[in-house]
């Protein structure tokens, strides 16, 4: 029996090629059906990033170049001292004995840049943590212990809340309460409001991860974990009539001396929630003292380092996990947005080359 020469192939039958032709474009259509389900385009209603920032634009407005939220804001640089007491936790390089540089933030979690710092009682604290090892953990807190909602939903919701009315300018008391009325785990984060004051200084601040992660160590052993940034700096500071005060006060400590936080780490035990940000663990949970945050320079955030950061949360280092929090991914996801939004805006931004340009032009 003759045999065909091995460099021959046998042509596909009709068959068969329509087949393979049917199964690729089944593959291209799901790809493409993925695609318009994480953009929202097949589902309009479904709650996506987009969504999430046009929100919070109705809300304070568009002041372009700017973060959608935390706008107003200023740049901080200078390093970690780590003491390897968290390094029995996580295998993370940051935790080694040692040093390691920062680029950060502190700001008032406000959608309007220009807006006085008593706007808001809240000021947050982000960091950005270069490894030796190239790896990079970035971090946003804020100085409450709780957040007022669970998930990435109901944020949406309180937002719309909040959306100013275009009679009064402010929002409307009854769609707040009714909110409020239908979201009862806020209760933790209202009575927080009741005591909360908007502080004088960045530096005397503590600032919180309000969400929970999780260390693994050398074994692969994961421990969740939430963790706060606890100053040194405890004299009270008087914010006057300056709307900018907490810049000018950060300035001058600075000027005079570095400003120091501890980093705290606290160890849930087992059953305590890590998917819900509303609810704080007990107060008699492990704590330990990871290290030294020291900050030693500060520079205006339309041109300082922090600009073009995006303090994304689950941008990780191995070592540290997200946990099951559905606010994580929802606060990526809307970080990458507003960014991807004012970076192309950067022309628009104060301080730029650009902008100036355009001023002296004019």
């Amino acid at each position: 029996m003759e045999t065909a020469p091995s460099s021959s192939r046998v042509p596909l039958s009709r068959v068969s090629t329509v087949l393979r032709g049917a199964f690729i474009a089944g593959v291209l259509l799901l790809v493409l059906l993925a695609f318009g389900y994480t953009d929202g385009w097949l589902a309009p209603h479904r709650l996506t990033a987009q969504r999430m920032v046009n929100q919070l634009q109705a809300n304070a407005g568009v002041f372009p170049g700017y973060r959608r939220n935390h706008a107003k804001g200023v740049c901080v640089t200078g390093y970690f001292d780590s003491n390897g007491q968290a390094q029995p936790y996580s295998v993370a390089e940051i935790f080694a004995p040692g040093r390691t540089p920062v680029v950060g933030r502190f700001a008032v979690p406000v959608g309007n840049p220009y807006a006085p710092d008593s706007a808001a009682p809240i000021r947050s604290m982000a960091m950005r943590f270069a490894l030796a090892n190239g790896q990079q953990w970035r971090t946003g807190m804020n100085s409450m212990p709780v957040f007022p909602v669970a998930t990435p939903l109901a944020f949406y919701e309180l937002l719309q809340a909040q959306q100013p009315d275009p009679a009064t300018g402010k929002p409307d008391p009854a769609k707040l309460k009714a909110f409020f009325g239908a979201h009862p785990e806020t209760s933790a984060f209202l009575a927080w409001v009741k005591t909360a004051a908007p502080s004088a200084s960045y530096v005397t601040n503590s600032y919180w991860s309000l969400n929970a992660f999780e260390f693994v160590d050398a074994h692969g052993e994961k421990h969740a974990v939430r963790w706060r940034m606890v100053p040194e700096a405890t004299d009270a500071a008087v914010g006057g009539s300056d709307p900018d005060y907490l810049d000018a006060d950060l300035s001058q400590r600075i000027a005079k001396g570095p400003q120091r936080w501890h980093l705290i780490v606290t160890l849930a035990n087992p059953g305590d929630p890590t998917n819900d940000a509303t609810k704080e663990w007990p107060s008699d949970r492990r704590d330990v003292d990871a290290g030294t945050l020291v900050l030693t320079g500060t520079e205006p955030q339309e041109s300082g380092p922090c600009r073009d950061i995006n303090y994304d949360p689950l941008v990780l280092p191995n070592g540290i996990e997200a946990s099951g929090d559905p606010l994580l991914p929802a606060r990526s996801a809307a970080y990458a947005t507003s960014y991807l939004r004012r970076t192309s805006e950067e022309a628009h931004l104060p301080g730029t080359a650009q902008a100036q340009s355009k001023a002296e032009a004019k």
